[in-house]
């Protein structure tokens, strides 16, 4: 055998030993890259998103504003004539109820007046009895009688005046409420333009707001509000009564008032209140998360998984509220919306969906 032979013999072995250990590796491989198997690779790197099933639900249309607490009643009390303060009859603080005595003012000068009128009275009295037999008998003349019927006449009035003004050496309490904090004493001498305390009647309780005059023909007396404050826990209910007859033109806004019982005296004139005022209610509208519409030039889109694949839907839109947004038209029950990965997906691209409520 001369060399070119055994050159020859020697390649062919090495081709022989290679091919005996690299098939096994090969036919790995080719298994490795079987279709199924690229295709559940494939089907791993699908985009994952959570979507909400859409169902109709009730909808409050709600106006989110704000207010303050006032009176149902509330006067400062002053006197309507001028005098000495002869009794302080009430405790600062109190519950009154109306025409309680609270206040009374020396009265030694009109009682004495009342007393002298009153016996001129019975003197003017006796002299219109006898005029009048008289003038029955034709013995005196009619301006005669007059005369003393006149003097008769304005003696009653005097003293009715008199007695007018004794009313109001007492002050009493004008309307059911609480006392406020006292301002004068006894012994001190007061006239109409001082105060003497304030009276508050606060059940029911008064809420005052205003809300954008776009809305002016969607609220009437009846509606429902809630509020609340930031001294109590929780949410009242108050009736509105009363709507402003016209537009305030500085803020554009129409003002209301609101009352509500408040036996527990919970809330406070002057108090500041978050008031929300529920405009309508529809039972079955079809409501997606916010984060869900995405707004464009002509309108507004969501995208839709219908079978694993991303579609894209038109819609109208409604009613927000805080976190949701009614969808009028481009939806139906049932239709699962994306709420993620809103911005990286286009339609037609296979997805890996997560159902959340």
């Amino acid at each position: 055998m001369n060399r070119k032979t055994k050159i020859t013999l020697i390649v062919v072995i090495v081709l022989v030993i290679a091919g005996l250990f690299f098939y096994p590796r090969l036919e790995m491989f080719q298994e490795s890259a079987d279709p199924e198997t690229q295709a559940a690779e494939g089907q791993s790197s699908n985009l994952p998103v959570n979507v909400v099933e859409i169902r109709p639900e009730r909808l409050e249309n709600n106006l989110n504003l704000t207010g303050s607490i006032i009176a149902n009643e509330m006067v400062s009390l002053r006197p309507e004539i001028s005098g000495l303060v002869e009794r302080v009859n009430f405790k600062e603080g109190e519950y009154v109820k109306k025409g309680t005595p609270l206040l009374y003012l020396n009265d030694d000068e009109l009682k004495a007046q009342a007393e002298r009128l009153n016996y001129q009275k019975k003197l003017f009295e006796g002299q219109e009895n006898r005029q009048r037999q008289l003038l029955d008998r034709e013995a005196i003349s009619q301006e005669e009688y007059d005369i003393v019927l006149n003097q008769f006449n304005t003696n009653v009035a005097d003293i009715q005046l008199i007695d007018a003004q004794l009313r109001k050496t007492v002050i009493r309490a004008p309307f059911d409420g609480v006392l406020g904090l006292r301002q004068v004493s006894e012994g001190s001498f007061i006239s109409s333009s001082d105060m003497i305390a304030s009276i508050v009647n606060i059940d029911p309780i008064k809420i005052e707001f205003s809300i954008p005059e776009r809305y002016a023909n969607r609220v009437k007396t009846g509606s429902k509000v809630h509020f609340s404050t930031n001294a109590s826990e929780g949410e009242s209910v108050g009736t509105v009564y009363a709507i402003e007859p016209n537009i305030d033109a500085a803020t554009r806004t129409l003002k209301l008032r609101a009352e509500s019982p408040n036996r527990e005296r919970r809330y406070l004139p002057g108090m500041f209140v978050r008031v929300r005022l529920n405009l309508d209610v529809q039972e079955n509208a079809l409501m997606v998360p916010a984060e869900s519409i995405i707004p464009e030039l002509d309108g507004y889109k969501v995208f839709v998984a219908r079978d694993g694949v991303v579609e894209e839907a038109r819609v109208s839109i409604g009613t927000r509220t805080e976190r949701k947004v009614q969808v009028l038209e481009g939806l139906n029950e049932g239709d699962l919306v994306l709420t993620t990965g809103v911005l990286q997906v286009r339609t037609g691209m296979p997805v890996e969906v997560t159902k959340i409520n």
